[in-house]
């Protein structure tokens, strides 16, 4: 998938489609494969390994997970790498995009789960909690990866990952507050819960897992396009970097269901009850998302990262405010651990969906 430019061609239709296939890597082409493979691995590991999963949490610098950090700026870096920061003002400048991005992620999202939460989890308030955290929590790490597989606007996403964290230090607080004390009691569903998160310990993980990468990415365009111009940098330097976006991702994946792979095995009955709402909400937020921006007339690498950006979660942050508040073993916990276990294979099969899709969007428009 990354053999394809997303913003510099028009879509692939007929044979077209059959060349790109071939000249994808083995790493590319199996990535589904993979990304099961890595999941098992974790959650066997986190199984049949005593004492790997309290080992691997203890690993750790002001509540951010060290392991998962490691691989989420692994898997982040060649993609922000790629990123043309001189295109930014065209993305900021998209005010269709811009405001629907805005209104799906801060308004649209937390509601929808707020609703699927009470729908599906009535009688389990620990796991409806920990649903709605994870609606709060608005992905700024691996749906880099994700639009990018699915030849979204590599711009757009830096500028909408940016604009979701510092949302998200401003809002998340306020929403958890809104969500799970004030709304509950104003509609009769009992009382409400507290968080105790702290806005330091959000923004910290918003440093860690965009700012670092964001930086690096950065700073490695600009001395890599005035050392080696940017046809060079771009031909020769970013396919050398490029695989380590997927082998973070896969090693992400395993250091995290290893985290909770006793958990997930132990307890599958709970783990389907929490993945039944997350399923619904993945749908929803996705294909809604991606109808809108096909009406608005956005492109379809914008409308891909609109998507994207919408479906995904910050599950570092909703798991970390989860063990926070209400402790490793608790219910809350346990509905954020399985966030990614049914967001990874999900997002990963919604990305062959986009692609599946672009035929039918015309040449991308600036």
């Amino acid at each position: 998938m990354a053999a394809t430019d997303p913003g510099t061609t028009s879509p692939p239709r007929g044979g077209e489609d059959a060349s790109i296939v071939a000249k994808l890597s083995t790493l590319d082409r199996y990535l589904a494969v993979w990304i099961l493979l890595a999941m098992a691995v974790g959650i066997g590991l986190g199984r049949l390994v005593p004492g790997l999963g309290g080992a691997l949490a203890e690993v750790e610098i002001g509540g951010v997970s060290l392991p998962i950090a490691i691989g989420l700026l692994v898997m982040m870096y060649p993609v922000l790498a790629k990123v043309r920061y001189d295109k930014l003002d065209a993305v900021t400048g998209d005010r269709k995009l811009m405001a629907s991005s805005l209104v799906i992620n801060w308004i649209v999202g937390p509601a929808v789960m707020f609703a699927l939460a009470w729908i599906f989890l009535p009688d389990l308030p620990e796991y409806r909690t920990g649903l709605i955290i994870v609606g709060l929590a608005r992905c700024i790490a691996m749906v880099i990866i994700w639009n990018d597989l699915a030849c979204g606007d590599r711009e757009a996403a830096a500028v909408l990952v940016a604009l979701n964290s510092v949302f998200q230090v401003i809002a998340f607080g306020l929403l958890g507050w809104f969500y799970l004390d004030l709304l509950p009691t104003w509609l009769g569903l009992g009382g409400g819960e507290h968080l105790d998160i702290s806005m330091w310990k959000i923004a910290l993980n918003v440093v860690v897992f965009l700012g670092v990468p964001l930086l690096a990415g950065f700073l490695t365009r600009r001395v890599g396009e005035r050392r080696l111009g940017r046809e060079r940098y771009e031909s020769a330097f970013l396919p050398r970097i490029g695989p380590w976006a997927l082998y973070g991702l896969l090693f992400t994946i395993v250091i995290l269901f290893a985290l909770q792979g006793r958990t997930i095995t132990s307890q599958p009955l709970d783990v389907a009850r929490i993945a039944l709402p997350l399923l619904v909400y993945f749908a929803l937020m996705f294909f809604g998302s991606f109808l809108l921006g096909k009406a608005l007339g956005l492109a379809y690498d914008r409308t891909a990262t609109l998507a994207f950006t919408a479906a995904g979660n910050n599950f570092e942050l909703a798991i970390a405010v989860a063990i926070a508040t209400f402790g490793v073993t608790s219910g809350q916990a346990l509905s954020g651990v399985v966030g990614p276990l049914i967001e990874v294979p999900v997002l990963i099969g919604l990305v062959y969906v986009s692609l599946a899709w672009r035929g039918r969007f015309a040449a991308v428009r600036r």
